[in-house]
């Protein structure tokens, strides 16, 4: 193991870290206050079994990256810059996001009935666009710091995730009721 890992790599890792954790907390809280507003006006959510999935990621991810930086020796590559530049456009994606369906945003899919689809911002152009950007947000972290398994590993998760979680909206929106 090499935890004496130099200043150099610990200090960036351990901002990306903190900054990585406060916002998932964050996103948890404003999450947990839209669905109290979605479910007043009617919502109720769908596709709750398989959001354990997307807890064990985000919780794993911090920690496969934190252990293949520290035991595996993962370092920053000359690519750092232009995975740093992906990350920033994620983050710049995923509050574009946020704004355009402001307290609809939620973590899990709630549907509330008569609610027509969101087609402002992001959604003009993307279907999706807050999966596209927590996909890249999860390779471009992890490859920030050249731990290229862990953006392998949670990238792959978390499009098998998305394999369930996107036909269960898809239908949502199929039944006439937009789903977040």
């Amino acid at each position: 193991m090499t935890l004496g890992a130099p200043a150099a790599v610990w200090v960036p890792l351990g901002a990306f870290l903190l900054l990585l954790n406060a916002q998932r907390l964050l996103d948890l809280a404003a999450s947990a206050r839209n669905e109290r507003g979605l479910r007043a006006r009617g919502g109720h959510e769908v596709g709750r079994e398989h959001f354990p999935l997307f807890v064990a990621l985000h919780v794993l991810y911090p920690v496969a990256l934190l252990a293949e930086v520290l035991a595996l020796g993962a370092r920053p590559g000359r690519l750092a810059p232009l995975w740093l530049a992906l990350f920033a456009a994620a983050q710049t994606l995923r509050f574009s996001v946020r704004r355009a369906l402001g307290d609809l945003w939620t973590v899990r899919i709630y549907v509330v009935p008569g609610l027509a689809p969101v087609t402002r911002g992001p959604y003009r152009w993307l279907r999706h666009p807050n999966y596209v950007a927590v996909a890249a947000e999860l390779a471009a972290g992890a490859l920030l710091f050249g731990a290229w398994r862990t953006a392998l590993a949670a990238t792959a998760l978390y499009l098998a995730a998305l394999a369930v979680r996107i036909p269960v909206e898809r239908r949502a929106l199929a039944g006439g009721l937009a789903p977040r």
